[in-house]
């Protein structure tokens, strides 16, 4: 990757390689992070952030499809869980609340 020194660092402008390093750079560190943090459950992420883990499967897999990159949905899930989805489940997911789960309908009438 090509990082501009100090001397250049006002005047370069990113290449699209750079642009698609970086945007995978920063996918990567968002998952990992996401990997790192079970206890930021799904239904906590979508009424927060709007988006969730499975979000990310999914545009994950839209990606591959776009790329003709043969991918199923269960694959994508396991790059963003960084396990099989159902593992995930059985390990960390809780039964929504009944305060996350209005939050959630709320939002989803929005």
């Amino acid at each position: 990757m090509i990082r501009p020194t100090s001397a250049n660092a006002e005047t370069h402008e990113m290449n699209d390689q750079e642009r698609t390093e970086l945007e995978a750079a920063a996918f990567r560190r968002l998952v990992q992070h996401l990997r790192t943090r079970p206890d930021a459950q799904n239904i906590d992420l979508m009424n927060l952030a709007g988006f969730c883990r499975n979000c990310l499967s999914k545009w994950y897999k839209a990606a591959a499809d776009d790329l003709d990159v043969e991918l199923s949905i269960d694959q994508a899930r396991e790059e963003v869980y960084g396990m099989p989805y159902s593992e995930w489940k059985k390990r960390y997911q809780k039964e929504a609340s009944a305060e996350q789960q209005v939050a959630f309908d709320k939002a989803q009438k929005e």
